[in-house]
């Protein structure tokens, strides 16, 4: 008897468990890493966040698996311009992405010769000191999954320095939204997505951005898989990025332990948003 009292008190410990890390992922808070250049400079491969669940409200994709438990969208709060939120990719749903918000619903959305325009006017944007970010591991490897001739997406952004190692030198700039939110973009060469059409943002729905601006599959795209997401329905929301809670290079071997330490980026852990 006190053997299976053990086994069910083990089996009830578990099910608490499962039930408290269920409701921590789907209503308060849950990490997510990021696997592309996409958010440069605020985010590089291998940054892990937090997402805080609880300030846009909450729909089935606030859920573990999507599962279909609530109805619509409940205590919903639409995000402010420069908010940067984690949610489902048009049209499948299935994949999580992380973008700025920039244009809200009523908002007439517009790129001219690279410049953002927010209701026809443009928005300010600075040129800065150039992003200089050592090539790391895990740029090496993503730029091998998409045949690039450089982890630095071009091989005119690559110089090497002294001892051998290489570094992507990216033109930088500062834009600043009309409610005094300022991040920092790239706008690395001019392309097809630096000229588009007039996007008139429909209700509950929102303009989404990649702050690498000639990296990004975003708003500016129509929804294709793993090709734009078009215009997002605020449902998708997932949540708002909070904090970084760690950073690798993508050096660390599983089975030699203390290459855990050497790919950490110490120094961008705590970063906020």
């Amino acid at each position: 008897m006190k053997q299976k009292s053990e086994t069910g008190d083990f089996l009830f410990f578990l099910l608490k468990l499962g039930l408290f890390v269920f409701v921590l992922r789907s209503f308060i808070i849950s990490p997510f890493n990021i696997p592309s250049e996409s958010m440069q400079p605020r985010l590089l491969i291998g940054d892990y966040l937090l997402v805080a669940k609880w300030p846009y409200g909450y729909s089935r994709f606030s859920l573990p698996f999507s599962l279909p438990l609530i109805p619509g969208r409940i205590m919903p709060n639409t995000p402010e311009r420069g908010d940067v939120v984690v949610f489902k990719a048009p049209p499948t749903q299935r994949q999580d992405y992380i973008k700025r918000v920039i244009g809200l619903p009523g908002d007439m959305i517009q790129v001219k010769d690279g410049t953002l325009y927010l209701n026809g006017k443009a928005i300010p944007k600075k040129r800065i000191e150039d992003l200089q970010i050592p090539v790391t591991q895990n740029m090496v490897d993503a730029a091998a999954k998409e045949n690039a001739p450089s982890p630095c997406y071009r091989l005119k952004f690559e110089v090497a320095v002294k001892d051998g190692a290489r570094m992507c030198h990216y033109p930088q700039y500062r834009e600043t939204l009309p409610n005094g939110k300022s991040y920092n973009v790239l706008d690395l060469e001019d392309g097809m997505a630096d000229n588009t059409d007039v996007y008139l943002v429909p209700e509950r729905h929102l303009f989404l951005m990649g702050d690498n601006r000639d990296r990004s599959a975003d708003s500016r795209f129509p929804a294709v898989d793993g090709a734009g997401i078009g215009l997002v329905p605020e449902e998708n929301l997932v949540g708002k990025a909070l904090v970084s809670v760690f950073s690798t290079d993508g050096s660390a071997n599983w089975f030699l332990p203390w290459t855990w330490f050497t790919a950490a980026r110490l120094n961008r852990i705590g970063e906020s948003f």
